[in-house]
This record gives C-alpha cells, sequence and structure tokens, in this order.
C-alpha cells in the first residue's frame, strides 16, 4: 500500500483540510503523511482569520517527509502565497511522484476569494502541467485555467456540502494508493462519497436554532437591555459569532434586529398607551426623554409626539 502525502491547510472545524484528509484515508483503511500550509480560524458559518505557516517551515516538513518516505501520491490543496508555491513546485519536480492531485481552493464557504491573481497566474504557468489530475469546482474553473485546457480536468457541480471536494480528492488518492488508475479511482471515489456523504444541515439547524433563541430573548428583556454583549452572554456565544449568525439567517446586524424590536414595541406603545413620552422612555431604560426622542427619530424619521399624531388621528 502506497503512503499518500497531502500538502494543505488545517480546518478546525474538521470539515475539511488536513483533518478530513487524515481521518479519511484512515477510515478507508489507507496511510497519510501531511504537511500544513495554513492555519485558518473558522468555524460552521465560515473562515474567520488565516495563519499563512511561513514557507522555510513548510519546506521543512516536506523536507522531512520526502527524505524518509517519498510518497508516490501527492495532494496539493490550499497554497495562499507565491513563496509556499516555490516550495510545492520544487518538491514536485525533485521527487517525480508517481500522482499528484490538485484540489485548490479557491473561494471561501462564503464566497471570498482566498487566492490572489498572481498567485493563480504563476499556479496556472508552474504547478498544473505537474499534475495528473486537477478538481476544479465550475465557479472557479475560468479563474484558475483561464485560457489553457488541459484535459486532465474534472470538473465538479457546486455544493453546500463543506469539505465535499476534499473528501472526493482524497477517496481518489486512496484508490490510486491501491493501484488503481485514474479513471477507475475517480469512479470508486464517486461511489464512496454517494454511499457515505449526505447534506449536512446541522450547522444550519445550529444557527436557526440560535436566531430564534436570540430573537426571544430580545422580547423577554427589551425593557431591561437593548446591548448586543448582554445577549450575546445570555446565549453564551461570542458577540462576533451572534453576528455572523445574524447575518446569515436575516442579513442583518445583532444591534439591528434589537432596534427594530425596539421600535415595534416602542411604537405600540405610542399607539396604543396613554403612558407619556417620559414613562415610555424610562420604562425601556433610556437616560433621558431628549435620548429617547433623539434615538426613536433615528430610526422612524419623527419624533415620538410627531409619531402618535399621525398615526393616531
Amino acid at each position: 500500500m502506497d503512503t499518500i502525502l497531502t500538502i494543505t491547510g488545517s480546518d478546525n472545524t474538521g470539515g475539511s483540510g488536513v483533518q478530513a484528509d487524515i481521518r479519511a484515508i484512515t477510515e478507508l483503511g489507507g496511510r497519510m503523511v501531511s504537511v500544513v500550509t495554513c492555519i485558518t480560524i473558522q468555524n460552521t458559518l465560515g473562515i474567520q482569520e488565516f495563519y499563512d505557516i511561513p514557507a522555510q517551515v513548510v519546506a521543512d516538513q516536506i523536507e522531512a517527509i520526502g527524505n524518509d518516505m517519498q510518497p508516490p501520491i501527492v495532494k496539493v490543496g490550499m497554497v495562499r502565497n507565491l513563496q509556499t508555491l516555490s516550495v510545492i513546485i520544487n518538491y514536485l519536480r525533485r521527487y517525480k511522484p508517481s500522482y499528484v492531485i490538485y484540489d485548490p481552493v479557491v473561494f471561501s464557504s462564503n464566497g471570498d476569494l482566498l487566492m490572489e491573481s498572481h498567485l493563480i497566474g504563476m499556479i496556472r504557468q508552474h504547478l498544473l502541467p505537474l499534475c495528473s489530475l486537477i478538481l476544479l469546482r465550475r465557479k472557479e474553473s475560468t479563474l484558475v485555467l483561464g485560457n489553457t485546457s488541459p484535459d486532465n480536468v474534472s470538473l465538479l457541480d457546486d455544493t453546500p456540502v463543506h469539505g465535499y471536494s476534499n473528501l472526493l480528492s482524497t477517496a481518489i488518492t486512496y484508490y490510486l494508493s491501491q493501484g488503481n488508475s485514474i479513471n477507475e479511482a475517480m469512479q470508486k471515489a464517486s461511489e464512496y462519497l454517494r454511499i457515505h456523504v449526505s447534506p449536512d444541515d446541522s450547522s444550519h439547524n445550529r444557527s436557526t436554532e440560535l436566531y430564534r433563541d436570540f430573537t426571544k430573548a430580545i422580547t423577554a428583556y427589551l425593557k431591561q437591555r437593548s446591548d448586543v454583549a448582554y445577549y450575546a452572554d445570555f446565549l453564551n456565544v461570542t458577540p462576533r459569532y451572534l453576528a455572523q449568525v445574524t447575518n446569515r439567517i436575516s442579513g442583518m446586524t445583532p444591534k439591528a434586529i434589537i432596534e427594530q424590536h425596539l421600535e415595534d414595541a416602542i411604537c405600540n406603545e405610542l399607539f396604543n398607551t396613554g403612558k407619556t413620552i417620559q414613562e415610555i422612555a424610562y420604562e425601556y431604560q433610556f437616560s433621558s426623554q431628549a435620548h429617547f426622542t433623539k434615538f426613536f427619530k433615528r430610526i422612524t424619521g419623527y419624533t415620538p409626539s410627531n409619531y402618535r399624531k399621525n398615526h393616531i388621528q
């Protein structure tokens, strides 16, 4: 059984990257070694930050593996800078593995471009000619290939399943390590994914549940608190994560959602009760009637008095 080398980034959710590669190969019964090019900070809502491993550290990892094992099958994934790319290209040219599978990470799950144009140009010119198989999602094929049309490209339909192409390319390397041809390996890998992979909406369900709990909490505590930090702490998440969830579900920030609820509640008070403006202001924890009036005019275009006059008549 041939050893497989994966050269890619780390995904701390385990859904893609080196963690998913090693898990899949282990489950299939193969052997994989790894070189990490980048550490991502992410969750089920997407990538938040990157830490690119210095090119010399990447080179040291590759050299340690190459000198000792010389894996005949290499998978290349996330590469984000020219120095790291040069290290990888030099390794491939020096050791000449039997198979090189390239599964680029061009866009994040949120659609953000993760590679600069000059890097893509160098990949097209220097890395692609060294590859046995290139896996590309349709939306990124034109960007990566440009005007070229290599005959070793497999175009994948865009899928919402996080890590799908990553798992496919990893499974292909496993079946290559079993002595299959590229076509045979692709067929067996596709069948493996058909059986073992289904759309996972657990992260979406978690987001929906958290969003629902957020709006319930606003309804319950709106008269006492209108700050995002309070609700994030109440839900046991960070304000940043709460903002990611609300943006994903509604396209709004937590602050905007709180203010929308506050506007609806105050308008209801002005329209349906005989409370004075000062009473409403203090009931919703405004420091003064002037502060309340300024807030209400900013979000509605009316002063509380004018709103009451215009809408009750």
